[in-house]
């Protein structure tokens, strides 16, 4: 079976790097492993390539400035129909809801090819959040033909949309088996702050990019922030800030703060060790709902709808919207609350064993073996 692999976004090269490897590993049953990257996180993606040593075999460098979600969507799905052509894949993969997937789902779609959904089935029922997501992935399951869905949760989701339960696989999630890989290595900040960062002081960990949140959302995460260092000067508050200019224009306000630190994006090894240090997360990312639970680190997310509800379950997160109220008092309430802490922070991660890749693979090994 010859496989295309086709990924934009730093999140999507994290969480298919142990399926590339996996898969890469059984040359006799998958001679041809093809990794396209659209580009659509260009400079994020790299660094993940690098530490994972993956390769990449086409490179389609799509981003140019100031362009639409529609400007994107046809660049991938013109290109990737070009890789398709080229490669003659026996399936094509992708992971989540990216308009990189999408448009890779489509294409494939176009070009009758079988496809195969990593992440499969998150839902939160509202088709405007998160914005475009929630729709990219409802199609997305509608166009492919295997659905690789990470928790029972997420099978479920697909089972009440009609979509037959033999084409629907429960794999666990690959970012459990990323982090086991990451987590293990050894490492040390070459910037002394970030070395400090946790050790000394209670350090909180702050992610802020998503579309929904832009304007108004935005303002109320920045007055909680805000609020927040004003209120615990014995705290750092970490935040690495997304690359996207709307972000970058939005935080200016926090900088200069007491105990409130604005930094560059750090690659991925460097943010799995930040976040093993944090006493919590507060995040709008749907990464690291998954990630902060399977480090054992509690997760604040700020947004009123998750797709992925199963660390809420867990009581290993909690959904805080926007109001900076709100924000305020679920922040104080994880720093100085230690029974709740520790309540949040011992129990089992619900993301599965660390080997979804693997599942994965034997799985497509097995539909290569009925060709």
């Amino acid at each position: 079976m010859r496989i295309l692999i086709v990924m934009g976004t730093r999140p999507e090269a994290i969480k298919m790097a142990p399926l590339i490897r996996e898969l890469s590993a059984r040359k006799e049953v998958f001679p041809r492993v093809a990794v396209c990257l659209t580009g659509q996180h260009r400079e994020l993606i790299d660094p993940v390539m690098s530490l994972f040593e993956l390769p990449v075999h086409h490179n389609l460098n799509l981003m140019r400035p100031r362009q639409t979600i529609n400007d994107i969507t046809c660049a991938v799905l013109t290109g990737v129909d070009d890789v398709i052509l080229g490669e003659k894949p026996d399936m094509v993969l992708y992971h989540g809801d990216t308009t990189t997937a999408f448009a890779a789902a489509l294409a494939a779609f176009y070009a009758k090819v079988p496809s195969g959904h990593i992440e499969a089935g998150l839902r939160t029922g509202d088709k405007w959040r998160p914005f475009p997501e929630e729709m990219n992935r409802r199609m997305i399951d509608h166009m492919c033909d295997w659905r690789y869905a990470p928790t029972n949760a997420s099978r479920d989701n697909l089972l009440r949309e009609l979509i037959p339960a033999r084409r629907i696989l429960v794999t666990g999630n690959t970012v459990v088996d990323a982090l086991r890989y990451i987590a293990a290595l050894p490492h040390r900040f070459d910037d002394p702050v970030l070395e400090a960062m946790g050790s000394e002081r209670p350090m909180m960990l702050v992610t802020a990019h998503r579309r929904e949140s832009f304007g108004g959302p935005m303002s109320g995460i920045i007055a909680a922030l805000t609020e927040i260092a004003r209120r615990n000067p014995g705290v750092d508050i970490l935040f690495p800030v997304h690359p996207n200019p709307s972000v970058r224009a939005a935080v200016e306000p926090l900088r200069g703060l007491p105990g409130l630190h604005l930094i560059e994006p750090v690659d991925y090894v460097q943010f799995i060790h930040l976040l093993k240090r944090a006493r919590l997360a507060l995040t709008d990312s749907g990464g690291i709902q998954e990630e902060a639970p399977s480090l054992g680190v509690p997760v604040l997310v700020m947004r009123d709808v998750t797709e992925r509800p199963e660390a809420v379950t867990a009581g290993m997160a909690r959904l805080v919207g926007t109001d900076p109220e709100r924000i305020v008092a679920a922040v104080e309430e994880l720093l100085h609350d230690d029974a709740l802490h520790a309540a949040m922070k011992g129990r089992p991660g619900p993301y599965g064993d660390g080997h979804a890749a693997i599942h994965i693979a034997d799985h497509l090994e097995t539909l290569a073996k009925k060709k």
